[in-house]
């Protein structure tokens, strides 16, 4: 049995990144960044203004009120581009280009315009640079701006956008295989018969394995043999990157799967982990190249499991800086209980209380198999293995689930 810790690390060690592609920028969210971004040109491009009023020298607004000769006009997208002088103005909009010989912009609630709109007059003084954000004050023409290993999301997007990138370089989507095994399983659409449920596995991986940005491919339910089983796994490894199972990876007499990847040659590189729930967890490598990870049966195991180690290899094969699930501490509500020689990572809710401080609630569950309280469940509060009870108040490390 090996740590979480090393269990992870295996993980990205074997995830080898997928080869990248092009997309349009508009097909981009979501996606993992596979370049670094450059800044085409300084920003903001010119002095630009920070609201709207009067662009001035500020010398001339010492002896404020003072009256300037309005020159002209600057707005967004159409500056004035004349050079003004001494006791001139120019009437200017917010994010329009400061005209040459202007230090500061007056804003327009301390200004009014008089003698039919051509003097204005400052009703205080402006000091120099006011309101004025200048030339490449944000960002210069050729600087390093965004690093590739980053997830696109709304705000990069305008980044990429401002510098001109149409097409952005991204890592490939992997190709995932999701299959339930366990005779006890009927399709979601069809009444269980005595000793059956419905198979619910499935969609919660393939829809956590689509939130890490990859194309599932749902396979068909597999009952408790092990012919069925090898069947299934080699027709998957022709096409799939990664293949999920879940069930089957205990120690019972039904439990198949590690035998089959070994009679399928693959490479077993941890097959129990010090998690609680998730002890029984199988990471493996086909001969084909495929990975395969091997989750236990139960529902909130298979999301730990999930989260931990699967989505790790998922955004590590698409060129992530940072693939595994980060790790934040908060404040407990209420005291929990912890295992002997397992990490325990318990299904919580996280709140705020009024000092902004984030309260880790820890839900309560009837074990790995109570998906229903699971379902509500917004972290995973870690308990260190050999913790007999952490009380309510104090520290405790935490994750949070991909939404």
């Amino acid at each position: 049995m090996i740590s979480i810790a090393e269990a992870i690390q295996i993980v990205k060690e074997h995830a080898s990144q997928l080869p990248t592609e092009r997309v349009s920028l508009d097909t981009s969210l979501g996606r993992i960044l596979a370049q670094d971004i450059v800044a085409d040109s300084d920003l903001p491009p010119f002095d630009r203004s920070q609201m709207d009023g009067y662009a001035v020298r500020a010398s001339d607004s010492h002896n404020a009120p003072v009256r300037l000769r309005i020159v002209g006009e600057s707005s967004a997208g159409k500056g004035w581009h004349q050079e003004m002088h001494e006791g001139e103005a120019v009437r200017i909009m917010t994010g329009a280009p400061v005209p040459v010989g202007a230090d500061a912009v007056q804003q327009v609630e301390l200004a009014h315009e008089l003698k039919d709109n051509t003097v204005v007059e400052l009703l205080e003084s402006v000091e120099e640079g006011r309101s004025i954000v200048r030339r490449a004050a944000e960002v210069s023409e050729g600087q390093t701006v965004l690093r590739a290993g980053v997830t696109i999301n709304a705000a990069i997007l305008a980044v990429l956008a401002s510098f001109g990138y149409a097409e952005v370089e991204v890592g490939t989507r992997p190709r995932v295989g999701v299959l339930a095994t366990g005779s006890e399983l009927v399709a979601v659409d069809q009444k269980p018969g005595q000793d059956q449920i419905r198979d619910s596995n499935n969609y919660s991986i393939g829809a956590y394995a689509q939130n890490a940005g990859a194309f599932v491919t749902q396979l068909p339910l597999t009952g408790d043999e092990i012919s069925d089983l090898k069947k299934q796994i080699s027709k998957a490894a022709e096409t799939c990157d990664v293949i999920v199972t879940s069930g089957g990876v205990s120690m019972g007499v039904y439990d198949f799967t590690k035998t089959a990847l070994t009679e399928l040659g693959a490479e077993l590189f941890f097959e129990r982990v010090a998690l609680r729930p998730g002890k029984p967890t199988v990471f493996a490598r086909l001969p084909q190249g495929t990975l395969v990870f091997g989750l236990p049966g139960n529902p909130v195991s298979v999301s730990v499991t999930f989260n931990l180690f699967a989505r790790t290899a998922l955004l590590a094969m698409q060129g992530a800086n940072n693939p595994a699930l980060k790790t934040e501490t908060g404040v407990l509500a209420k005291a929990v209980k912890g295992a002997k020689e397992r990490d325990s990572y318990l299904p919580a809710q996280l709140t705020t209380n009024d000092d902004g401080q984030l309260i880790v609630f820890p839900l309560k569950w009837g074990g790995s198999s109570d998906f229903i309280a699971f379902a509500r469940a917004t972290a995973l509060a870690i308990i260190p293995a050999g913790t007999k009870t952490l009380d309510a108040d104090s520290l405790v490390k935490f994750v949070r689930l991909p939404e």
